[in-house]
């Protein structure tokens, strides 16, 4: 038998590292200030790192429920019927996940079949397409024109066909920064009521939102979430990214489809967190309720430091990222200037184009605000200099 190394056929020929893990590298090697992947550089809630503690000390270290232990799923049911006015039934349809984006990848895996088509927003976070090819379905992309990367809806019916079989939605969006509104929802809804469409929603960022009328969710409208899965991530909510819990709330029937995969792709996610995050939801719910003034002040903060640069800052209603136009500095394309601004100015950010499939030529990069004060100050100085 031939000794040469198999290489098999990949599944995902066009993918390599991700554009978070190059540029934190990048940021590394040079000592940039890091403002390009999305994690905070400040710890989370004492008190939910004190109840990781007791839980362990405690011995429940154990494996969890498959669908999650039962105090973080009724603790995230009554969070949804406080904000969102609807109450899922905790055992039914509601699952913890390693993460929220193995809640997006057991959604997607659950739902599509091959040859579904799959309708997303570009920009779109690049976790979406992967999942979808490894169902077998085609994306169909709708481009978002900046600055307000609204939704034409008029396009979007068009893109509708007997095979349309989910639509991903992501809002507060990521890398926009912007929001849907509550007459986007309903529109979605006139839109797929007439076939058998399903809604993925991705709402990692809902506490992060400084609009005006407050986070648009699929869980408030009626009959779209009768058809939808809502996806939330504590780590974007309590600061603690590398805890990788997150959830997804649907109806029973889809809820069922969504346990199946994850079943087999983890099983369960660490019980001592879960605990401690159940705790954290019941004793001090102020935590998320504030997250909005917490993050609007550092976006404030970040933009007026901003002021005398020769950057154009779009504006920000949601998330905890800022879209730079850089058009002033460089005619470079945005991925050659991240990586000039990393080596030069010593500023990590994010290129837009690499949430697009189709060319993007707007001159944008993404910088990421959950930083401290001091990080923040120091990054704008630096900035400004160009």
């Amino acid at each position: 038998m031939s000794q040469t190394s198999l290489v098999p056929e990949s599944k995902l020929p066009a993918l390599g590292t991700t554009i978070f893990t190059q540029m934190s590298a990048l940021a590394q090697q040079h000592n940039a200030i890091n403002l390009s992947q999305g994690f905070p550089d400040f710890d989370g809630p004492t008190y939910l790192k004190s109840r990781l503690a007791h839980h362990v000390s405690e011995g429940a270290n154990q494996y969890a429920p498959m669908t999650g232990v039962a105090p973080l799923r009724e603790a995230i049911a009554a969070k949804t019927a406080a904000l969102y006015g609807h109450l899922p039934d905790s055992n039914s349809d509601v699952t913890v996940t390693a993460g929220a984006t193995e809640a997006l990848y057991a959604a997607i895996t659950a739902l599509v079949r091959p040859g579904d088509e799959v309708i997303c927003f570009d920009p779109s976070y690049d976790s979406y397409a992967p999942a979808v090819t490894l169902a077998g379905g085609v994306m169909k992309r709708i481009a978002l024109q900046p600055p307000a990367f609204r939704v034409d809806w008029q396009a979007f019916a068009a893109q509708l066909s007997s095979r349309t079989r989910l639509v991903i939605l992501n809002t507060p969006h990521n890398p926009s920064a912007t929001v849907w509104q509550k007459s986007d929802i309903d529109a979605l809804w006139q839109a797929v009521r007439a076939q058998e469409i399903y809604v993925l929603s991705d709402e990692v960022y809902e506490h992060i939102c400084f609009a005006d009328a407050g986070h648009a969710s699929v869980l408030a409208h009626a009959e779209l979430r009768e058809r939808a899965i809502a996806v939330s991530s504590f780590g974007k909510t309590f600061h603690m990214t590398g805890w990788k819990v997150g959830y997804c709330v649907a109806p029973a029937a889809l809820t069922s489809e969504v346990r199946k995969v994850h079943q087999y792709l983890t099983f369960s996610v660490n019980t001592p967190a879960q605990l401690a995050l159940a705790d954290m939801l019941n004793a001090e719910p102020e935590h998320y309720q504030t997250l909005p003034t917490f993050y609007r002040a550092r976006r404030d903060r970040f933009v007026q430091a901003l002021a005398n640069s020769r950057f154009e800052i779009l504006p920000c209603e949601g998330t905890y990222f800022l879209l730079a136009d850089y058009s002033a500095i460089s005619d470079l394309d945005d991925v050659a200037f991240c990586q000039w601004l990393t080596k030069e100015a010593g500023v990590a950010a994010i290129p837009l184009s690499v949430f697009c499939a189709d060319p993007f030529p707007h001159k944008l990069i993404r910088l990421c605000f959950a930083k401290q004060e001091a990080t923040l100050d120091a990054a704008a100085e630096r900035l400004c200099q160009l």
